[in-house]
């Protein structure tokens, strides 16, 4: 399923090597380096939807010992950044405006964040992105909308 969209053969052709999805990963988290703080894991990227996974670890823990809300959002938004890229068409772009977010339950285990829209949703104007981020047992832990702002792009 070849693309003309960079990141989606980038996806396609490191992802399928051995620790493809590793070292996809480590080039995404480098487009804005605060990604990097969660040692983020990109488990999938197609268009209107992206995943990516995070470790329970002590470096993204809050003072009762579960997963900081900040470094969910922080997962959350490079979920939204991956599914913007490899969705939005040519003649347009993209800008977060805000985040909307609910705690709905204690982060207590690795994380896996998810950002989903409808191709339908990808016209001039504000386009919330819908996210939630869920512990390995499936319990919803964040879920709420990242705002974009996508219009056109300027002419040459």
């Amino acid at each position: 399923m070849s693309s003309d969209n960079y990141l989606l053969n980038l996806w396609e052709k490191v992802g399928k090597m051995p620790a493809g999805k590793k070292i996809f990963s480590m080039f995404f988290a480098r487009k804005a380096p605060y990604f990097g703080t969660i040692s983020p894991l990109v488990k999938e990227i197609r268009p209107n939807y992206a995943e990516v996974f995070f470790k329970k670890r002590n470096a993204v823990h809050n003072h009762i010992q579960t997963v900081h809300v900040i470094a969910i959002c922080n997962a959350l938004e490079m979920a939204m950044g991956a599914l913007a890229e490899a969705t939005i068409p040519k003649h347009l772009r993209w800008i977060p405006r805000g985040m909307d977010v609910k705690y709905t339950a204690k982060a207590s285990s690795d994380i896996t964040a998810v950002a989903e829209t409808s191709p339908e949703d990808w016209k001039p104007g504000d386009l919330p992105v819908r996210v939630k981020a869920m512990r390995e047992d499936g319990t919803v832990v964040v879920e709420g909308t990242i705002m974009l702002y996508v219009s056109e792009k300027p002419q040459k």
